[in-house]
């Protein structure tokens, strides 16, 4: 009875007052349409067309690139027109016997081998026109021997021929590469003798005829002796 009776006068005392109820309607819904014709939604539409993902995911052809493409052309392999032909197994039947240890054969024969004949080419020797209008020309006999293994070259000499027929002077126009060959061809000319001409009022020096000496060396040449390339021991 106590609760009952503090209960009735607390709702006394603090009166409630509740506002009445009003029904409120939803808010229209508002659509928000994005048009180029400001500069805010120009600038929204080309952030939209750089950040869609469909496009960066895209293979675009180039501008430049023609707008049809080729046709896709079928594969035909090379065999697909005519059918191969197969070849025949062979017999199935096997040779079981033992081969022979001298199976008939052709004899063969032993032919002695010939070596073969090497030309032997001469050293020439030729004079200019000069020395040639002198005469036939008495040369020596020699042999030329090589100092080392390197093929010689055409040497030349300015020879200077006396009245008497002689080989007054003679100087070496190039080398052959090897000095010792030019030291023996140098010899060789001056060696070589020619008809004697009349007196004709000149000096000796007046009288000589100067001309070139050209010898083209042959396979008539001694080779170099071999060198020992093995050293003893002590």
């Amino acid at each position: 009875m106590a609760s009952a009776i503090a209960h009735a006068v607390c709702f006394y005392i603090f009166q409630i007052v509740y506002p009445p109820t009003v029904a409120l309607l939803p808010a229209p819904a508002r659509v928000s349409l994005i048009s180029p014709n400001s500069e805010e939604g120009r600038t929204l539409l080309r952030w939209i067309e750089a950040e869609d993902p469909a496009l960066a995911s895209t293979t675009l052809r180039p501008q430049e690139a023609k707008a049809h493409a080729l046709p896709k052309v079928q594969h035909l392999p090379s065999y697909a027109g005519y059918e191969p032909g197969l070849k025949e197994p062979p017999p199935p039947i096997v040779d079981l016997r033992m081969p022979s240890a001298q199976p008939p054969g052709a004899v063969p024969m032993n032919y002695p081998r010939i070596p073969p004949v090497s030309r032997v080419a001469p050293t020439v020797v030729s004079f200019s026109r000069e020395i040639e209008n002198l005469g036939p020309t008495s040369v020596p006999s020699t042999r030329f021997a090589a100092s080392n293994s390197e093929p010689p070259e055409q040497v030349r000499f300015r020879v200077g021929v006396s009245s008497a027929g002689d080989v007054r002077y003679c100087f070496p126009i190039n080398s052959s590469g090897d000095p010792a060959l030019d030291e023996q061809a140098r010899h060789y000319l001056v060696l070589c003798r020619f008809p004697a001409r009349p007196p004709t009022g000149k000096t000796p020096e007046e009288s000589i005829v100067w001309g070139v000496a050209a010898i083209e060396w042959g396979n008539d040449i001694a080779p170099a002796p071999a060198t020992s390339t093995t050293t003893g021991t002590p």
